[in-house]
């Protein structure tokens, strides 16, 4: 079990459900948010933490100093059950690792609740066909991980 996250640093971000406009951020980060059994809250506080603290927004010198609260930034967060799809065996990835969609509805809202309390958290739909949008700023994206509670390279 291992929660994972993609982060992208976006300058605008946007989640259409059925054509319709259902989120969007204009800078911050896009994070999609992958969720497998026996992922545990103590990898939301590992991961939420760290990516409240990441230094990969500009300072005044145009360097990587400041944090995502640092520059008043915002937070599209997606569930990314699709991140957690095993291709080792066959062309067709299993998804059997990914935690029950109810737990996993759950821990998402936990995620946002832990953002929340220091930023504007902004979401797609959970278990809906989206068409997630963004303007990749830099291009930053990174790939981070946490198993048992402790981030994981």
């Amino acid at each position: 079990n291992i929660m994972k996250v993609v982060l992208q640093r976006v300058t605008s971000a946007s989640v259409n459900v059925d054509k319709n406009l259902i989120s969007k951020i204009d800078h911050g980060l896009l994070l999609l948010w992958g969720i497998e059994k026996g992922d545990t809250f103590e990898d939301i506080e590992t991961l939420t933490k760290k990516i409240l603290k990441l230094r990969i927004f500009a300072d005044e010198d145009g360097k990587m100093n400041k944090s995502i609260i640092d520059v008043s930034g915002e937070i599209l967060l997606v569930s990314q059950f699709t991140l957690n799809g095993d291709i080792s065996k066959g062309n067709r990835p299993s998804f059997v690792n990914s935690e029950d969609p109810e737990i996993a509805k759950q821990m998402i809202e936990d995620v946002k609740t832990e953002f929340s309390n220091y930023l504007n958290v902004k979401e797609g739909s959970f278990g809906a066909l989206m068409e997630v949008s963004l303007v990749n700023d830099g291009p930053l994206t990174m790939y981070i991980q946490s198993k048992n509670g402790n981030m994981i390279t």
